[in-house]
């Protein structure tokens, strides 16, 4: 698999340092334009929505150029993703970043009005799942074994962080001179091409011109080697399930610290608390599991932490302060940090080369789909409810899918035959999946290790 997964099983490696990952020169690279790209698009969108507010006056325009930025995932994102297996993942990154420098320069200018200003916003944002898929398929030849587990985690951990330090910046700056922030992320933008152009080996792209099919075929291939392999269906149900509650106490704090103040502590202060702590909760669950724990016992503690996840949050039912709100998303954002970045190691193994682009579409857009249905159904629910007792209930029906979920995890064995199909049939160069059901003298085999994965 091109330094997908190491010689040795998963539960017989030895875990990896943040020293082994880091040592790699490619992954600094690409971990450091990832973090400039992130910075800057949380400093856009801080930024876009001050300055379309300054334009229109309008607070509903507003909040439709933060919209714009979601939309491409919502509406493309897997075939959007399924043209960076087409291509050189290099090259892809590099195009879609100097796409996005050109576009946020343009949005900048003091002459574009509204209208043209979210256009342009969402034709740069349709650069990002081809960019962020190009990065995804790209990890696993850099970062073989655990150090791709270990990559993951400092990847995801960082983009939490940039999330915080884009819109504090993106808002400071914003208030003084909103065209600043968006050169600002024209900048980050060229910055991250160079280092993408100068520290990656170009590779060939992962489909050849003999793989090629039609755009839509491909993307239906993603969603169908997803869905269809058990142990890649087990992690994506797994995964979905945990945005879909995880994200509720952040999706819902203006409302919540608006209803519960106290302890001297103002609304808006309270909804930075509880929003901040789920992130927070994510950084240190992720750092600390993937530094302190070995491959095998990550993997022991998946169905765990996913249960765990929805259940501390099952007290918000008595209305505690924003305090303890704030403690018990970041105890949500604990478990699911320490969660997700090893089913994302492990679904990425699982993966054959090839349809690593397109399964991120596919993941990528359905928890963009499933966090955004999530807080537009708690938040009608409360409404009529009230914000503690929607969150409370929605987090036990949570406890009970997630019991579901860790029942039906797949086995050990099952895991590892996973990994090692993939494998083979990265080695084989295959760029389509392999022929539905298993070799005659293999149906007894298959039979169990399937009957144990199924979801």
């Amino acid at each position: 698999m091109e330094a997908t997964v190491s010689d040795q099983r998963p539960a017989q490696e030895s875990p990896a340092t943040f020293r082994d990952v880091f040592g790699q020169s490619e992954f600094r690279a690409l971990f450091a334009a990832n973090v400039l790209s992130w910075v800057g698009d949380y400093l856009a969108k801080a930024a876009v929505t001050v300055l379309v507010l300054h334009e229109t006056r309008s607070v509903a325009l507003s909040a439709a150029a933060f919209a714009a930025s979601y939309l491409p995932w919502l509406i493309g994102g897997p075939l959007l993703s399924a043209l960076a297996e087409r291509h050189r993942y290099r090259r892809v990154m590099v195009l879609c970043d100097l796409i996005r420098m050109a576009l946020m320069v343009l949005v900048a200018m003091p002459f574009m009005p509204a209208w043209s200003i979210l256009a342009l916003i969402f034709v740069a944002t349709l650069a990002n799942p081809p960019s962020q898929a190009a990065r995804s398929a790209l990890l696993p030849h850099i970062l073989p074994g655990d150090r791709l587990v270990v990559g993951l985690t400092v990847s995801t951990s960082a983009v939490q962080t940039a999330q915080v330090v884009g819109y504090l910046a993106g808002a400071a700056i914003a208030v003084l001179n909103p065209s600043s922030a968006l050169l600002i992320n024209a900048g980050t933008f060229a910055l991250s091409a160079a280092l993408v152009r100068f520290g990656l080996r170009d590779r060939p792209p992962a489909m050849t011109e003999a793989h090629r099919s039609h755009l839509l075929r491909e993307t239906a291939e993603g969603f169908r080697i997803v869905f269809e392999r058990p142990v890649l269906r087990a992690i994506a149900v797994l995964v979905f399930s945990a945005m879909l509650f995880s994200i509720v106490p952040e999706g819902l704090a203006a409302g919540w610290a608006a209803d519960r103040t106290g302890g001297g502590m103002d609304a808006g202060t309270a909804q930075a608390v509880i929003m901040a702590a789920n992130p927070v909760g994510y950084v240190l669950g992720g750092l600390l599991i993937a530094r302190l724990t070995s491959p095998a016992r990550r993997l022991a503690l998946m169905p765990v932490l996913a249960v765990l996840a929805p259940a501390v949050l099952v007290p918000s039912l008595l209305d505690p302060p924003p305090a303890v709100v704030a403690l018990l998303a970041g105890a949500c954002g604990f478990a699911v940090g320490g969660l997700v970045p090893v089913a994302n190691g492990l679904f990425v193994q699982a993966l054959p080369d090839g349809f690593r682009a397109r399964a991120f579409g596919v993941m990528a857009s359905g928890t963009q789909i499933i966090q955004g249905a999530s807080v537009l159904a708690t938040g009608a629910l409360a409404e009529r409810f009230g914000i503690p007792t929607v969150v409370g209930l929605w987090s036990a029906a949570g406890v009970l899918l997630m019991l579901v979920t860790a029942v039906t995890w797949p086995r050990p064995s099952t895991i590892e035959a996973a990994v090692e199909t993939a494998r083979a049939e990265s080695a084989a160069g295959s760029a389509h999946p392999p022929q539905r059901g298993p070799a005659p003298g293999d149906r007894g085999r298959e039979h169990n290790r399937h009957r144990h994965a199924v979801t």
